[in-house]
């Protein structure tokens, strides 16, 4: 299954052309085989693609408990904010991601995303 999901985002040329539907129904079927997090994870931005931000930010509700630290449910979160227009909340996620994760390419990724939305509530 997560074979096929891959699949399907290589078949995208684009972002904008990534067959959201194909992968949230293939993480349906996945899900039915494991209660993984990560899956859980990754199958709320699937919904976000297709149902809007507001969907995955539900499916988000209570993973933290289930993933404890893991330092992948604030950037995602981050995402799904922004996309959403609500960029307090972006900034907030992604500058908790920053603080928890070990690898400094991400860190510099995240550091700058948040500032970058930091300056747009400005302008």
């Amino acid at each position: 299954m997560q074979a096929a999901i891959n699949a399907v985002h290589d078949q995208a040329l684009r972002y904008e052309d990534t067959d959201w539907p194909a992968i949230l129904a293939l993480y349906g079927l996945l899900a039915r085989i494991t209660a993984n997090p990560i899956l859980k994870l990754n199958r709320a931005v699937a919904a976000a693609m297709v149902h809007g931000p507001a969907t995955g930010l539900e499916m988000l509700s209570g993973l933290a408990d289930e993933l404890g630290d893991h330092h992948r449910l604030h950037p995602v979160r981050g995402h799904l904010h922004e996309i959403a227009g609500d960029r307090e909340s972006a900034i907030a996620e992604f500058r908790a991601a920053d603080a928890a994760t070990m690898s400094i390419p991400e860190r510099n990724y995240l550091t700058t995303k948040a500032a970058r939305l930091a300056e747009l509530d400005v302008e």
